[in-house]
């Protein structure tokens, strides 16, 4: 993660840093969690002649130097490390290196077994789907070494680098229907506890070497309050505070208090024994009637510092790597730009993280053709749009903007760079960007209205005023279901358009009677009244 007081040295007294597992490509799969895509890695469109700017722009950090290749820029040869142990240097071609992962993963257990019907179903599960077992395992190839790597660093078991398999099928771009997200699903919150930033740019959360961090963190301290590794693990997956309390339960009623003892949802119940399970394949493929891929003790990915900010498609252009492998080893990005500030390196593969710095050094003109816009105050995205000189659709699309919608003072939006434009985004924007979206409706007044001698229902005023019961259920504080009684006060808000009155007349040229006039008011004034409910 990065830290304000951090600076980064010039490219040229930077190495290379190195972390991950053999080659193979994975594919998506329907039985695993839907894919969080970034956005295409597009150039930005062309800006139409950039308009005099009405309004101002919030201000800017001050623009960052012009990139520059270093003087023996031609010359230098980036030496690749290891980020868990950087002093120690790479070689693919040593001894070590040639030894079986899956043995070194094999030596490491460490936490006591299970064996009951649970883990038993688990693994005939498994057994039966051996394409599915097959693409989870090459896909986890690209992570797997850089995972056992910080496992052995801390003293932990490496029972824990199979943990992805359970959460995501190793899938860094896999989110949940609870909104957990990455291989590691992070939810939100603990997300943000753990100093993952999430924000229009970027989810840390879906980045490889932060997550896992994190990941490891959180389960270090589970560990340490429960100082059991089944328990931990049900509470990384349950919650701390919810396995705490079955355990009070049980020591209430005389009960054990170990893992299987505990009462628990079934999601948390199955959550050890599956990864027994996966343990057990690892330990024994060949019982399974299933082959894991082979994987050498080396790492897969480099990583390459980034100093200033450059496109997604550029990158790709550079490392000479199609973009789903860009993806897969870079799944934090959501836009189609690299922000220096707020990511200090990419994932690249060996042979690709090699091409890229030498591309680099080597490449001249402009690095990204985006920047970040925080717009001044609230506009329809057609006028956010004009002020920055493109168009509303690429202004939408980029930015993810729905339909009937209006961008808020404040927001952060991705724009194309101009020459009035052409800084880098601040760290401020990068690590703290968002944006806020408000409909686009017309002002609404309140009215307070009398149900009338028969009382009103819910629906029957929603319908009254094309709106849904369910908001009117909220407006008055009630339930949809619920009948206003005669003369209770109503509640309902209509657009502040210019009342116009017309008076009919009858055919006979009479008028007919009024009826009566519902007081209407900009703030609510009408007293508490009881309500009946269905």
């Amino acid at each position: 993660m990065k830290h304000p007081s951090a600076r980064r040295p010039a490219l040229s007294s930077l190495w290379i840093a190195v972390a991950i597992v053999p080659w193979f490509v994975g594919c998506a799969t329907p039985i695993e969690p839907a894919a969080v895509p970034i956005v295409e890695a597009a150039p930005a469109p062309a800006p139409a002649d950039e308009p005099a700017e009405s309004v101002a722009a919030a201000p800017a950090s001050p623009a960052t130097p012009a990139a520059s290749a270093p003087e023996d820029a031609e010359n230098f040869v980036a030496t690749p490390i290891d980020p868990v142990q950087p002093e120690r240097p790479v070689d693919l071609y040593d001894d070590k290196a040639k030894v079986d992962l899956w043995a070194r993963v094999r030596q490491g257990f460490g936490m006591p077994d299970i064996d009951n019907d649970l883990v038993h179903g688990r693994e005939q599960w498994y057994a039966q789907r051996p394409d599915y077992v097959q693409r989870m395992t090459e896909r986890g190839s690209r992570y797997l070494f850089h995972v056992v790597e910080e496992l052995d660093k801390r003293g932990m078991p490496t029972e824990l680098a199979l943990l992805p398999f359970i959460e995501s099928a190793f899938n860094p771009q896999a989110q949940s229907v609870a909104r957990a997200s990455g291989m590691w699903q992070f939810i939100p919150s603990t997300g943000k506890d753990y100093d993952l930033k999430q924000n229009i740019f970027r989810d840390d959360r879906r980045d490889v070497l932060a997550s896992t961090r994190a990941a490891l963190d959180y389960l270090g301290r589970l560990y340490a309050m429960f100082g059991d590794w089944h328990l931990a693990l049900a509470a990384y997956n349950w919650g701390e505070g919810n396995v705490k309390r079955a355990i009070a339960r049980n020591e209430k009623a005389g009960l054990p208090t170990d893992y299987l003892s505990l009462r628990m949802p079934n999601e948390t119940r199955l959550y050890v024994p599956k990864l027994q399970a996966v343990k057990n394949i690892v330990s024994h493929p060949d019982q399974f009637g299933l082959e894991l891929p082979e994987l050498r003790n080396h790492p897969y990915f480099l990583s390459v510092p980034i100093e200033r900010d450059i496109d997604v498609s550029l990158a790709v252009r550079l490392a000479g790597v199609p973009l789903e492998e860009f993806r897969y080893l870079n799944p934090q990005m959501n836009k189609p730009v690299i922000l220096a500030a707020g990511t200090e390196q990419i994932l690249l593969p060996y042979d690709n993280a090699n091409q890229f710095t030498q591309a680099l050094a080597a490449h001249r003109g402009p690095l990204s053709t985006w920047t970040a816009w925080v717009a001044p105050k609230t506009l329809r995205p057609a006028d956010a749009a004009k002020q920055v000189g493109m168009s509303e659709a690429a202004l939408r699309d980029v930015n993810r903007i729905p339909p009937r919608m209006l961008v808020k003072a404040g927001s952060t939006l991705l724009v194309p760079r101009t020459a009035r434009r052409d800084n880098d985004v601040s760290e401020h924007l990068a690590d703290n960007a968002m944006i806020a979206l408000a409909p686009d409706v017309p002002p609404l007044k309140r009215l307070t209205l009398r149900a009338g001698k028969r009382g009103e229902s819910v629906a029957s005023v929603a319908k009254r005023y094309n709106v849904a019961a369910s908001q009117v259920a909220q407006w008055n504080k009630v339930s949809a279901s619920s009948q206003f009684k005669a003369g209770a006060a109503i509640v309902v808000y209509v657009p502040n358009r210019p009342a116009t009155r017309v008076a009919a007349v009858s055919k006979s040229g009479t008028r007919p009677a009024a009826r009566p006039v519902m007081r209407s008011s900009a703030t609510p004034k009408a007293s508490p009244v009881r309500m009946s409910r269905k």
